[in-house]
């Protein structure tokens, strides 16, 4: 007689399909500096910048419960930071870069163990009064301009490659290697058993906790990576940009605003959804972006009427009546047929 066997999977026919497709996209997306120009590069690059911060938010909020407004401390403290060991210090920019990200997650921290004291709506107040704080702090850093900010020098520039098709296909690669490290960290930490736990304490905090989670400490590692990550992010964006001031750096509308809009459209607890909502934020600015202040009335009609219709959003909606899931992170459990007497 047939008899079923049964076991524990990840994968389905979609993700691996979608997997494929991925790789196949990144392929194209790789040799981007032979077929895109100079235009197109630097907006794919401001893509990957945004989908990075975009995914690292949404690990910090979608599923680590931390709603935070003021990640913009992080991408300044990056920019500045990088632009101080290149300039002051005489660090090589790829050196600098991971040496910002160290700098980044020790720095959170202490931040950390502070604004974690707070809960719900003053936590979100008390990550912006820290990133105001870095704001002015920065501003009084005279040797890298004040409150006016400065330029990278001309010669740093040059050191990165010889010609400038060569400096601008470098920076796009930086920025498109650093988005799939982070969405691939963001997978794998989720896949892990770390991952379990921080989605079961987003599911039930109390439940994780009677089955002996940390929570706080699993809370505190997410913020300390999501800061280290988002500082290197900070440092790409202003070596993109070769000009970093206090306003720029610590912005909270393109830092921290747009992010959050970005997640909430795509769908917040997925990684799929930054993915999604960074395509549609793109497509609305690059569409909508010379309409002026129509341009934005655009963006919270938007925001608003996919928060009615969609709480979960756009990605959140399809999974929820299709139940697909391009990534494998969810168990599923499947049967064989068994052969048995």
């Amino acid at each position: 007689m047939m008899t079923q066997q049964m076991h524990v999977s990840r994968m389905t026919r979609l993700s691996t399909v979608a997997m494929i497709a991925l790789l196949l996209g990144l392929a194209v997306m790789i040799a981007a500096p032979w077929w895109a120009g100079r235009s197109d590069l630097r907006l794919f690059g401001e893509f990957f910048l945004y989908l990075s911060l975009a995914t690292l938010w949404n690990f910090l909020a979608g599923y680590a419960g931390l709603v935070s407004v003021g990640q913009q401390a992080y991408v300044g403290f990056g920019g500045y930071l990088f632009f101080g060991l290149v300039m002051l210090g005489g660090i090589h920019p790829f050196a600098a870069m991971p040496l910002a990200a160290l700098a980044g997650a020790a720095v959170a921290a202490p931040v950390a163990a502070l604004i974690f004291r707070l809960r719900g709506a003053y936590f979100a107040i008390g990550t912006w009064v820290v990133a105001e704080v870095f704001r002015l702090t920065a501003a009084q850093i005279g040797a890298l301009g004040g409150g006016s900010g400065t330029s990278l020098p001309i010669d740093v520039v040059r050191n990165l490659a010889d010609g400038r098709a060569a400096r601008e296909a470098l920076l796009y690669w930086l920025t498109l290697g650093l988005a799939v490290l982070i969405v691939a960290c963001v997978v794998a930490y989720l896949r892990s058993r770390r991952g379990v736990a921080l989605t079961a304490i987003r599911d039930n905090e109390l439940a994780a906790k009677s089955l002996g989670i940390d929570i706080w400490l699993s809370k505190f590692a997410v913020y300390v990576v999501t800061a280290g990550l988002t500082t290197l992010v900070g440092c790409l964006i202003f070596l993109q940009k070769l000009r970093i001031s206090p306003d720029a750096a610590f912005s909270t509308n393109d830092w921290t605003a747009f992010v959050i809009f970005i997640v909430v459209i795509g769908g917040i607890g997925t990684i799929e959804g930054p993915i999604l909502g960074t395509l549609i934020y793109f497509l609305l600015r690059e569409t909508l972006a010379d309409l002026g202040t129509v341009y934005l009335i655009a963006l919270g009609l938007v925001a608003i009427v996919i928060m009615l219709k969609a709480p979960t959003g756009l990605w959140g909606l399809i999974r929820g009546r299709a139940g697909h899931e391009l990534f494998p992170l969810s168990r599923r459990v499947r049967g064989l047929p068994d052969k048995g007497a």
